[in-house]
């Protein structure tokens, strides 16, 4: 038995909401959305009919702690990956967004390349 799910969110905890969700929205290409009274939370939204099902959300909370990946005291718990066309390109896009790109690249085929966000989430830009 499945669960009926009619929205879908991958929620990034940071320590401030409305500065990580304008990045994922240069990023991606999307747009932001905010509650006035949600404090702490933003959405970034995908444009047309995938906005209606997915959403990544931003959720601001106190004393946020970013992953220290590959290794460290603060383990990654999740990541995005986005899959681009031509990953020099998405790499200038990102850098441009705002990421930075991770000093550690496990990719031995070059498929994938790792970069953290302004808050130092981790995040892939992959090719097929």
């Amino acid at each position: 038995m499945a669960i009926s799910s009619h929205l879908n969110y991958f929620v990034l905890d940071c320590p401030d909401c409305e500065e990580l969700a304008a990045f994922y929205a240069r990023l991606l290409g999307w747009s932001v959305s905010s509650f006035p009274d949600v404090p702490g939370w933003a959405n970034v939204v995908p444009p047309g009919e995938y906005g209606e099902n997915f959403r990544i959300g931003c959720q601001q909370i106190p004393d946020f702690q970013p992953p220290t990946w590959p290794g460290g005291p603060v383990p990654q718990q999740g990541h995005l990956d986005f899959y681009v066309q031509d990953l020099v390109e998405g790499e200038r896009e990102a850098i441009a967004a705002g990421a930075t790109k991770h000093e550690v690249q496990p990719s031995e085929t070059g498929q994938f390349v790792v970069f953290l966000d302004p808050v130092g989430h981790p995040f892939c830009l992959c090719t097929d």
